[in-house]
């Protein structure tokens, strides 16, 4: 899980739009039914553009504050994770200070501090790296059991955050949801050397 920060893909802010930014979300549904753009997170795209992690990250971008980074199920579904965004985004804090948070009902604020080791930016946004994001998932089952189904879409996606994330937990001693973790690791190929 460990490593250095890791910038991928730029996306040119032509290929995205926001609702109310360049056209009115009226427009942007009559372009979305004529089949021009389709919807991606809080954005639209052209219909012809290939989606990857930088322009899914792009398309989130207003959901995710200063000092924050995209976590759990939003990272996952960045990292190419699932066809539809997660209904709740989740956020986890990378500033030294603890933020104040405001009172949106679409984002999960996690106040556990993420390393800048453990981060990937996609198209200028912070994300958890995927072996980081794996490890999330499977520990927070304990208070949500539906992450489970967004720890399996990125074991495919990602195959390799299984092994990451495998060798953190199984480092880590006395915390919550471990032994769940582990069973669903081992479910999804981890195996220890």
């Amino acid at each position: 899980m460990r490593g250095a920060l890791r910038h991928t893909g730029v996306v040119h802010p032509a290929f995205l739009y926001l609702p109310g930014d360049r056209l009115s979300l009226s427009e942007l549904s009559a372009a979305r039914l004529d089949g021009d753009v389709i919807e991606l997170g809080e954005a639209y795209i052209p219909a012809d553009l290939v989606e990857g992690p930088a322009l899914r990250a792009r398309a989130v971008a207003g959901l995710i504050p200063a000092g924050t980074a995209a976590s759990g199920p939003t990272a996952a579904w960045i990292h190419g994770a699932g066809a539809e965004p997660p209904a709740r985004h989740h956020v986890r804090r990378t500033a030294a200070r603890r933020l104040r948070q405001g009172h949106d009902l679409r984002i999960a604020y996690h106040d556990r501090r993420v390393d800048a080791a453990e981060l990937d930016v996609h198209g200028g946004v912070p994300v958890t790296a995927p072996a980081r994001t794996m490890g999330d998932l499977l520990l927070g089952i304990g208070r949500d059991p539906q992450l489970v189904h967004w720890a399996r879409l990125l074991a495919v996606t990602v195959p390799e955050s299984v092994q990451g994330a495998g060798r953190e937990i199984t480092a880590l001693a006395r915390v919550p949801g471990r032994r769940t973790a582990l069973a669903i690791l081992a479910e999804l190929g981890f195996r220890t050397r």
